[in-house]
């Protein structure tokens, strides 16, 4: 047991390498604010291009596209990203790398949640927006997607959380996030306690959030 806890929850070493962590930490939520915005707005689109329009041509493209970055894994489009495009002449700076590749990849997933919030809702309810006078645009921005948007909230929650727990992979190109930082620090102190320090870290941020996703999920099955 003592070298369990000398080696997975060394104090000291917590002590030591906190102030590193909380650095990575800031980063990490810096991350999840931008990434998780950005794949919302674009998921919204491509659900909105998806159900809105009568081109089938358009239809099939935002098809492939929701297909296409559903299946490449992240961490391969974020390499192909960071370290591809120079080979075409365009020198991208890491955190627009992480950001374009987080969005390719959160807005086909939120798109996908999207277009299952937008298709569950009753198509009379356009018509009834419409007859109250209300154009296309205000209806779907006040009636339809309000609506959509509750139906899929606990999907919206979970894909959420598991975009959190993806920025790790934004430390290979170097962006200095907390697993990052834990890494780091315990190539110097020479002990993995450092990662037990980041995965609690990460345990006491996404918990309330699994929990907050639970009651969304057992209200909804209530409702239903």
């Amino acid at each position: 047991m003592d070298a369990l806890l000398t080696n997975f929850f060394n104090i000291e070493v917590f002590a030591q390498v906190w102030p590193f962590l909380l650095q990575g930490l800031l980063t990490t939520i810096g991350l999840s604010a931008l990434v998780i915005p950005l794949g919302l707005v674009g998921g919204l689109a491509v659900a909105l291009l998806s159900t809105q329009n009568s081109s089938r041509p358009l239809r099939i493209l935002i098809a492939i596209y929701v297909d296409l970055f559903r299946a490449l894994p992240p961490l391969v489009l974020l390499i192909f990203i960071y370290f591809g495009f120079p080979f075409l002449g365009i020198d991208m700076p890491k955190l627009l790398a992480v950001a374009l590749g987080f969005f390719l990849n959160n807005s086909a997933y939120y798109g996908e949640i999207f277009r299952a919030g937008l298709e569950s809702v009753p198509s009379g309810q356009m018509e009834a927006a419409r007859s109250t006078g209300l154009t296309r645009a205000q209806a779907l921005t006040h009636v339809i997607v309000p609506q959509a948007v509750r139906n899929v909230l606990p999907d919206l929650l979970g894909n959420s959380i598991e975009v959190i727990k993806l920025t790790t992979i934004a430390s290979v190109v170097a962006l200095p996030e907390l697993l990052r930082i834990a890494r780091d620090a315990q190539s110097l102190v020479y002990n993995p306690s450092p990662i037990v320090l980041a995965a609690l870290i990460y345990l006491a941020i996404l918990w309330p959030l699994v929990r907050l996703l639970s009651r969304l999920e057992h209200k909804n099955m209530v409702a239903r």
